[in-house]
C-alpha cells in the first residue's frame, strides 16, 4: 500500500490546512510562502481534492470510488462525496473522540478495538448508518491511548449528528450529516468539476 511519509505539518502548509483539522495541535514555525504566479482553475481545483484526500486519509482509486458512488445518488454530487467520505467509520471515531487524531482513529479501528452494533469491525472505510451505535470494544477500555484520547477531546465538540455517552465510551449515530453539519474548509464542487472534466 502506497503511504505518503511527508511530514504532516509540512504537508498542511503546503495544502492550507490547519493542522486542528487532523487532531493536531501543534502549530507550525514557518510561515507559509506567498505564490508568486496566480493558480489556474486547474490548479485550484487539484488542491481542493488533494485536501479532501489528505483530511480523510484516504488515496486516489478509493477516491474516486467515493466520487462514482456520489454521482449516481440522488442530490448534489459535491455534498454526497463528503457525507461520503464523513460517515466512514475512522473519521466517526475521531469525531466522537475515541481517538486523538485521524491517523490514530484509524488504527484504532484497524486493530479492533471498536466494535458497531456489538460485533467488532477493523474495516476504516466500513460506511456507518443513522441509528448505529459506535462503542470502544470491552477489552480496549483500559488502553492507555483511548484514555488519553478521552481526557483530551474533552474540550472538542461532537457533532450534531452524533450522540456520544462518554461513561458508555460508545456514541450513536443520530441521521447521516448534511454538508451544513460539516465544519470542513472544502468546496466539493471544485472536486466535481475536476473529475467531471
Amino acid at each position: 500500500m502506497a503511504v505518503d511519509r511527508t511530514p504532516v505539518l509540512k504537508r498542511c502548509r503546503q495544502l492550507g490546512i490547519e493542522p486542528s483539522v487532523l487532531g493536531i495541535n501543534k502549530k507550525s514555525k514557518r510561515q507559509p510562502k506567498q505564490r508568486r504566479r496566480q493558480e489556474s482553475e486547474y490548479g485550484t481545483q487539484l488542491r481542493e481534492k488533494q485536501k479532501a484526500k489528505f483530511i480523510y486519509g484516504v488515496l486516489e482509486k478509493q477516491f474516486r470510488g467515493y466520487y462514482d458512488k456520489a454521482l449516481k445518488m440522488e442530490g448534489v454530487t459535491g455534498d454526497n462525496l463528503m457525507i461520503l467520505l464523513e460517515s466512514r467509520l475512522d473519521n466517526v471515531v475521531f469525531r466522537l473522540g475515541f481517538a486523538r487524531t485521524r491517523k490514530e482513529a484509524r488504527q484504532t479501528v484497524r486493530h479492533g478495538h471498536i466494535t458497531v452494533n456489538g460485533r467488532r469491525v477493523d474495516i476504516p472505510s466500513f460506511r456507518v448508518k443513522a441509528g448505529d451505535v459506535v462503542a470502544v470494544a470491552p477489552k480496549a477500555r483500559d488502553l492507555l491511548p483511548i484514555k488519553e484520547a478521552i481526557i483530551s477531546s474533552e474540550h472538542m465538540a461532537v457533532p450534531s449528528w452524533l450522540e456520544v455517552d462518554i461513561e458508555k465510551l460508545q456514541g450513536t449515530v443520530l441521521q447521516l450529516p448534511t454538508r451544513d453539519q460539516i465544519d470542513l474548509d472544502l468546496d466539493a464542487q471544485l472536486i466535481v468539476e475536476l473529475y467531471s472534466k
